[in-house]
């Protein structure tokens, strides 16, 4: 392992604010997190009130049972440039309140969140910006999912706008920007929302974010992906584990001179023992995939995204970009003891240094001490396919309909006259107008789109099945906004449907589903209880960017017809957005997403 230039001992040679600015994730100074938060923002326990009372994981439904907590959290986010290394290379990011990863959100199940975000990315160049609540459903407030183009118009430079909506459902995720390929140059943050829980822990370490890591700026990478003559492959340099890692300085390229310090820091966590342990793992990468374990410990898988599962024993899991896995962990080990957690982007990614480590201290261990521990001898499929659906059973069961509408939409490849290879989603290379968002569109001006909105009108259908054909040879992270989707099938080659069974008796819910290179998914979609444009797209950033992306339009007519009162400012943004352009041409070269 060439990124360790000392062989015993874990001593960082950066100071926390120069690997990560003020953030203090992955550090012994981060919190662990309570059961549930109180009214004033206290830790609650098991000895105080209950925010959801009675309501329990088994028994409730998790997207109608929420209770009404009557309580706001309140947030306000200043988005800047920074400079910081976060695994000893030195580059320029964007920052939340001057942290990578971004500062915790965190409410009870049932309560609001309201964020005000100022966009302080005023100079060099300024840019726009717009943040999405990944996984949150923004029933009735569709205006505030967070994308550009389609819910709202981007946040100018030296705006702000508050977002308003409901934590409808628990679990972990996190949120990030949409505009471009932005969160891939820092842009993001952990989110927790507390609730029933499925199986029993006793300490919650929180969230632990995992991602591959570009030494390059975002936007510089994005103008490689959108150049004439692309080869289809972006190589990331490394992988952080909650914004840290180390990296080999002896491998950056030939004539780049660019600051760079070996044995920067890796992220470390404690571990009592005989305690059970939660934690959040979040993959917050902009392309890999990622297989993580934990040296010599056994992990219980609990969640998957914001959908309590079935528990099951793993040694490895998987998770997509955009994906969330939440597993309880045993500490069987004695006082003193130290372990590797290990997150390694799959074969199926491309990337200079792969393996991302973080210690796992015993209390009682020398916390500058390099572990020993043995990996386990699980070997990597290359497939980049999530857990089967056969073990990942929600823990509130649910039966499907029969669809009203059944859909495929082929992933695809093509190259333009200008010679940029690019993106097809059901036969469409998508790019949206940030002066135009498609949902104000709907409600103000009518539902004709131009064909590069790639917006798929499903009127009044109550259930949507889509099949999605994977032919080529990537994988991808298949996101939904504004629902969980159904998974009914996954598997190699084309769909077929006198060999394929789909499992409609409760299926795996999740909004963020892998398809394998050469495979399909069968998912189904809820359609009349959110109406609104969502869209549906891979959650790679720079395929998004290449116009991987859709929008379902779900019950245009309801929409119309409720007369949502779009808030005043929704409008505004817009216009403080037009009179931005007005004056500066951003330079939006790619689909905007």
């Amino acid at each position: 392992m060439g990124f360790f230039k000392s062989c015993c001992d874990l001593i960082g040679e950066l100071s926390p604010s120069a690997q990560n600015g003020k953030s203090f994730w992955g550090t012994f100074v981060a919190p662990t997190l309570p059961f549930w938060i109180l009214s004033n923002g206290g830790r609650g326990d098991g000895f105080r009130y209950c925010p959801w009372g009675n309501k329990m994981a088994k028994t409730n439904n998790p997207y109608t049972d929420a209770p009404q907590t009557g309580i706001t959290r309140r947030y306000e986010f200043n988005i800047s440039r920074g400079v910081i290394a976060p695994d000893g290379y030195e580059k320029r990011v964007i920052l939340v309140n001057g942290q990578f990863p971004g500062p915790l959100l965190e409410a009870n199940w049932g309560d609001y969140g309201y964020v005000k975000v100022t966009n302080s990315i005023t100079d060099d160049p300024p840019e726009g910006t717009a943040i999405h609540w990944h996984g949150f459903l923004q029933t009735g407030s569709p205006w505030m999912d967070g994308v550009p183009g389609v819910s709202q118009c981007p946040i100018a430079p030296g705006k702000s706008f508050t977002y308003r909506f409901r934590a409808e459902l628990y679990g972990s995720s996190w949120y990030h920007s949409h505009y471009s390929a932005q969160y891939a140059g820092g842009l993001q943050g952990p989110i927790v929302v507390y609730g029933p829980r499925n199986a029993e822990y006793d300490i919650d370490l929180g969230p632990i974010m995992v991602g591959d890591w570009w030494h390059k700026d975002y936007y510089a990478v994005v103008k490689e992906v959108m150049a004439p003559g692309y080869s289809g492959q972006s190589s990331s340099d490394n992988n952080l584990i909650n914004g840290k890692m180390n990296f080999d300085c002896s491998t950056v390229d030939a004539g780049d001179e660019t600051p760079c310090t070996d044995n920067a820091g890796l992220s470390k966590f404690r571990f009592i023992p005989g305690r059970t342990h939660r934690l959040r793992f979040i993959n917050s990468g902009a392309e890999g995939t990622q297989r993580i374990s934990i040296d010599e410990h056994n992990m219980t898988v609990i969640a998957n995204d914001f959908v309590s599962i079935e528990p099951y024993d793993t040694e490895v899991i998987t998770l997509g970009v955009g994906q969330r896995v939440d597993v309880i962990v045993h500490a069987h080990a004695e006082s003193g003891s130290a372990f590797w957690l290990r997150a390694n982007l799959s074969s199926c990614t491309s990337v200079k240094q792969p393996l991302a480590l973080a210690a796992i201290y015993y209390q009682g261990a020398n916390v500058s001490s390099m572990p020993t521990s043995t990996p386990w001898n699980v070997p990597d499929p290359g497939t980049c396919a999530n857990d089967d659906l056969e073990l990942t059973k929600p823990f509130y069961p649910m039966n499907l309909p029969e669809p009203s509408w059944t859909q495929h939409m082929d992933i695809g490849t093509t190259t333009n006259a200008s010679g940029n290879s690019l993106w097809e989603f059901g036969g469409v290379t998508a790019r949206v107008d940030y002066n135009d968002p498609s949902l104000l569109r709907s409600l103000e001006s009518g539902l004709q789109f131009e064909s590069d909105y790639n917006v798929i009108n499903y009127g009044s259908n109550t259930s949507v099945r889509i099949i999605v054909n994977n032919p080529g040879p990537s994988p991808h992270p298949m996101h939904a906004h504004g629902l969980n989707m159904y998974v009914l099938a996954a598997g190699s080659g084309n769909y077929s449907a006198s060999t394929t069974v789909l499992n409609t008796r409760n299926p795996m819910r999740r909004d963020v589903q892998m398809v394998t290179a050469n495979g399909f998914i069968v998912v189904q979609m809820d359609a009349t209880k959110n109406p609104g444009a969502w869209p549906f797209h891979c959650h790679v950033t720079w395929h998004s960017s290449a116009g991987f992306f859709s929008q379902l339009l779900f019950q245009p007519d309801e929409l119309r017809a409720r007369q949502f009162e779009i808030p005043h400012d929704v409008r505004q943004t817009c216009r403080d957005w037009a009179e931005f352009t007005n004056r500066v041409v951003p330079d939006q070269i790619d689909s905007g997403l």
